[in-house]
């Protein structure tokens, strides 16, 4: 008879893991998976290579959570944890937590009048950095962040570096076409100092890439060009922080 209490059990967590893998949201560590239980992720499943050290943790960084984790996770050996996740978290700590739909998001996206912006990320490449500018955008109450072209936002990877915070935000990939309502502010060199403009709480806050910059059909777009102060001879700033310059600029004369 198989033991009910066993992880690789038809009904333990290591079975429900593999049935939810391909589709499922991977919450890589921890900290990824508080931000996910605080926002109302959907978590099915949750293992950890040693369950009193993070509950110890729980108690430490997020007693919000900590009951919440005690019915949920599941100690499994090191070596199962690791045929799991593709690259093990220095806490041991591994979730799949199910994706909000996308017609939600887009719901969210869609509603006039907003109380935060809008960041969109115009063809972006690196997933690292893509994953700090939705962690950014959550911490500033952002309605959202939709990026165009190829990247996946809800990549692993991207996942990893949002710590989770895909959760606290509408996060979606769309085409130009379908950006969200609103007047779009894009990020040029050529355009207005930033300093001198008060960016509104529906605005749609467009970032090109760090290579080629914005694209030619989003710049077309655009209803306002905005720099960023740059020392000269300085080429770029990196895009999260790029996000986060903005985002500040825009919060110092928000309503909160």
């Amino acid at each position: 008879m198989t033991d009910p209490a066993d992880p690789a059990a038809p009904a333990g967590p290591v079975a429900v893991w593999h049935r939810l893998a391909d589709f499922a949201v991977l919450l890589d560590g921890f900290h990824a998976l508080k931000h996910a239980l605080r926002f109302g992720a959907e978590v099915p499943v949750a293992v950890t290579t040693d369950r009193a050290a993070t509950l110890a943790l729980a108690d430490e960084l997020a007693p919000d959570v900590r009951e919440t984790l005690d019915a949920l996770l599941t100690e499994v050996a090191p070596g199962t944890y690791e045929k799991l996740v593709p690259r093990p978290h220095p806490t041991g700590v591994a979730a799949l937590a199910v994706r909000p739909p996308r017609a939600a998001n887009l719901e969210v996206l869609a509603r006039v009048p907003r109380p935060a912006p809008v960041v969109v990320l115009d063809n972006p490449r690196n997933l690292g950095n893509a994953g700090a500018v939705i962690r950014l955008a959550a911490g500033f109450g952002a309605t959202g962040v939709v990026t165009t072209g190829t990247l996946d936002p809800w990549h692993p990877t991207v996942v990893r570096g949002g710590a989770g915070l895909h959760f606290a935000t509408a996060v979606e990939r769309v085409t130009v076409e379908e950006l969200p309502a609103g007047p779009l502010y894009a990020l040029d060199p050529e355009g207005d100092d930033i300093r001198g403009v008060k960016l509104p709480d529906d605005a749609v806050l467009a970032f090109g890439s760090e290579r080629s910059g914005l694209s030619a059909e989003l710049r077309a777009r655009a209803d306002h060009l905005v720099a960023l102060p740059m020392r000269p001879q300085v080429s770029s700033y990196n895009l999260a922080t790029s996000v986060g310059m903005t985002l500040y600029h825009w919060s110092l004369t928000a309503d909160f």
